[in-house]
């Protein structure tokens, strides 16, 4: 093999996989020795499941990989978020991929479901941020190679809001100042679906009430018999949640493209978004900058923080050759620096996303972000999402009666479901 072009990381050609592979009968094979994983060889085929966006930013590392290793890999292009339904149906008739591209919050359910592997990252896990690797960790193990960082933040336009507002009542004062003033058409912009809100995007608000979703093991992750949802801070939020539909703050009608083009065109100083609408306030001419959510209820406004990597099936046909390109390839600084060129979500690795920080966008949001907490990856969060966000909804259109009871039906629902 000649020298590659790629910036690896250190020793991490040793790493092993701890794989539950199959043969190519969908049945999964024992896993590979440790001196089968610890030198893998390459060549085969290998399947890769991607969506356009990675699979654009990694023609060339492919492409090196195949020239080096002799394999040849066969890329296919699908929907992000259409790959872990795809992956749990297909995997195990041995039509699925030996890769995929993957969020963190999948990896629970494709664990629980026996549909992906575990990656032994060892010592080189210090090589990535340490958020990152903690999102792809699930039960002890880690599942993947984290790419991807993103998170949240405050967004605000320069030309109407010239410093950053310390508390969230000089947030909603001077956005309602440049309302009444006529430079501005609405005080704070954040996307809200009419019927199921949007609990991410407000849940930086929710938490700075003290208001958790899940109780923390010792170990850093979620307890999924511990359910926090319903507790006096949460009720807090929900509380103060009316009280800022009433006074227009939170606006019921205005959904997440609504608020991009909102904001792109000027109509309020604030809004609350993530790294992907910037391209659009860009193409506008917007004066912006990134900085942290301020706290509503006193303590601070962390958001979730999503993670996204790649990730080997566990019906891979070629495990041993999906260890070498993981852990020789993606976690390469090459890799992770075309990814974050072409999606703008911060890189894992944290030699790249050091080389990113000139970029004051993704160092902004790398820092607010630095403070957040990962999205739960437990199974049981799937049990959430819908009853949290109708009641969102309902509180924020004023429907349901006292917030403070929707919430708390809400919380005593999801309880039940999580009790079985």
């Amino acid at each position: 093999m000649k020298q590659s072009s790629l910036m690896k990381v250190a020793g991490v050609g040793a790493l092993a996989l701890s794989l539950a592979a199959c043969s190519g009968g969908g049945t999964p094979a024992p896993a590979p020795s440790q001196s089968e994983s610890a030198a893998p060889q390459g060549g085969g085929e290998l399947v890769i499941w991607m969506d356009q966006n990675r699979a654009d930013a990694l023609t060339d590392v492919v492409a090196t990989f195949e020239e080096e290793t002799g394999t040849t890999v066969e890329v296919v292009v699908q929907d992000f978020d259409s790959i872990d339904e795809n992956l749990t149906t297909q995997a195990p008739s041995g039509e699925g991929p030996d890769v995929i591209v993957g969020a963190h919050d999948w990896i629970g359910k494709l664990a629980q479901n026996g549909v992906i592997a575990p990656v032994e990252l060892g010592d080189t896990a210090g090589d990535f941020q340490e958020i990152a690797v903690n999102a792809m960790t699930f039960e002890g193990s880690t599942y993947g190679v984290p790419v991807s960082i993103e998170n949240i933040a405050l967004v605000r336009n320069t030309d109407l809001a010239p410093e950053a507002p310390a508390t969230w009542d000089e947030l909603v004062s001077s956005g309602q100042a440049a309302v009444d003033a006529g430079s501005a058409e609405f005080p704070l912009l954040v996307g809200i679906d009419p019927n199921n809100a949007d609990p991410y995007h407000l849940y930086p608000l929710q938490a700075s009430f003290g208001g958790p979703v899940f109780g923390i093991n010792e170990d850093g992750s979620y307890d999924a018999d511990d359910l926090q949802l319903g507790n006096e801070g949460n009720v807090a939020f929900a509380q103060a949640l009316g009280q800022w539909s009433a006074e227009g703050i939170i606006n019921p009608n205005i959904s997440q493209d609504i608020a991009k083009e909102q904001f792109a065109s000027g109509a309020s100083p604030y809004t609350i978004t993530g790294p992907w609408n910037l391209s659009a306030f860009q193409e506008a001419g917007v004066n912006y900058a990134v900085s942290e959510i301020p706290s509503a209820g006193g303590e601070p406004a962390t958001p979730f923080v999503g993670v996204q990597g790649f990730m080997v099936s566990a019906y891979a046909n070629n495990p041993i050759v999906a260890s070498q390109f993981l852990t020789e390839y993606i976690a390469g600084e090459e890799a992770q620096t075309a990814i974050y060129e072409t999606g703008q979500r911060a890189p894992a690795l944290t030699s790249a996303f050091e080389a990113a920080q000139s970029n004051e966008d993704v160092a902004a949001f790398g820092e607010v972000g630095a403070a957040g907490v990962p999205m739960p990856n437990i199974p049981e969060m799937g049990l959430l999402w819908e009853d949290w966000g109708v009641a969102e909804g309902q509180i924020i259109a004023q429907q349901g009666g006292d917030p403070a009871t929707v919430w708390t039906t809400m919380a005593d629902k999801i309880q039940s479901s999580l009790d079985g």
